[in-house]
């Protein structure tokens, strides 16, 4: 009986693997043609947002700051935590000559922000959830700005690390 059934069963994995190859490997659907007069609306919206970012439009600069940020957790007076974190600026292109003038002052305002932080209970718990970093990266944003300008575009926290003592 079993032996009846093995082809059979055979023939429809084959079958079934060879549609799934031929699905997966299948070339990318072509670009319809359009006669003269009509206008693909989705190719005129992607040239159009093409152009407005080609004209007078540069990528922003991602500049490091060098070292990465120490901040102590204390509870009831005793340390209880360290979170390191990496910090990078979001800026808009030529700044990294007044960034790097600027860090010691953008250190010493963003660790201030961080102790804050960390003393509000930031680093507790689910630390890493955006409810709770997306407030710690405006007040760093808005503290940068101080010292930057509107040229500043974002502060990115590229990485944070905690480790319980």
């Amino acid at each position: 009986m079993i032996a009846k059934l093995l082809p059979v069963l055979l023939l429809l994995v084959g079958i079934g693997a060879g549609i799934g190859a031929g699905i997966a490997l299948a070339p990318p659907p072509e670009e319809v043609e359009f006669a003269e007069g009509q206008e693909n609306v989705a190719d005129t919206e992607d040239s159009a947002e093409e152009e407005a970012e080609s004209e007078d439009v540069l990528p922003n600069d991602f500049i490091k700051i060098n070292n990465q940020f120490v901040i102590p957790v204390v509870e009831r007076d005793q340390l209880s935590a360290l979170v390191v974190m990496s910090l990078t600026l979001e800026a808009k292109p030529g700044m990294s000559g007044k960034v790097h003038s600027f860090e010691p002052k953008l250190r010493d305002a963003f660790l201030q922000i961080l102790f804050d932080h960390a003393n509000m209970g930031g680093f507790r718990g689910a630390f890493t959830r955006s409810e709770v970093l997306d407030p710690l990266r405006t007040a760093l944003r808005e503290e940068g700005r101080r010292y930057l300008g509107n040229d500043l575009v974002d502060v990115l926290i590229l990485e944070i690390t905690r480790q319980d003592v």
